[in-house]
C-alpha cells in the first residue's frame, strides 16, 4: 500500500512544474517581444541586466530551498514508517503554503504577503522535523 505522504510530494512536484511551465512562458514570451538574442542571455548576470520580469524565474529558484527539506522529511518518514495523521496535515498545510507563496510570487509580487506565506511554511516545515526527531528518538 502506497503511503498517504506520497500525495503531498507529488502536489510539490506538480507546482514545481507549473512554475516552470510559467516561468518558460514569460522567459521565452518576453524575449520574443523584446527581440533579446538568446546567446546574448546566456548567463544568470546577463539574464538579470536583459529582461524586466523575472518572477517567475525567482519562484522556480525558490522551490529548491525549503521545500528540499520538505521532500526529505517525508521520504525518511515513508522509509522509517514513522509519522501519523499529524505529520500528513502539516505536510498538507506546507503544500498550500506553498501554492499561496508561488501565486503571490508569480502574480502581483507583494512582498509582505509573500513573506507571511514563508515563513508559516517555515513554521510548519520545522514542526514536521521536530515530530520525526521526536519520533526517531523514543
Amino acid at each position: 500500500m502506497i503511503s498517504p505522504l506520497v500525495w503531498p510530494v507529488v502536489a510539490m512536484v506538480v507546482l514545481t512544474v507549473m512554475v516552470w511551465l510559467r516561468m518558460f512562458q514569460t522567459r521565452v514570451g518576453e524575449m520574443k517581444r523584446r527581440r533579446i538574442h538568446p546567446q546574448s542571455v546566456a548567463t544568470s548576470s546577463q539574464m538579470l541586466q536583459a529582461v524586466e520580469d523575472s518572477r517567475a524565474a525567482d519562484n522556480f529558484r525558490n522551490l529548491f530551498e525549503l521545500p528540499v527539506l520538505f521532500y526529505m522529511a517525508l521520504v525518511l518518514a515513508m522509509f522509517t514508517g514513522t509519522g501519523g495523521t499529524l505529520l500528513l496535515a502539516l505536510a498538507w498545510v506546507f503544500v498550500a503554503l506553498r501554492v499561496l507563496h508561488s501565486a503571490i510570487h508569480c502574480t502581483y509580487n507583494k512582498v509582505m504577503h509573500r513573506f507571511r506565506a514563508y515563513v508559516l511554511g517555515g513554521f510548519v516545515l520545522w514542526a514536521i522535523w521536530a515530530i520525526l526527531i521526536e519520533t526517531w528518538l523514543t
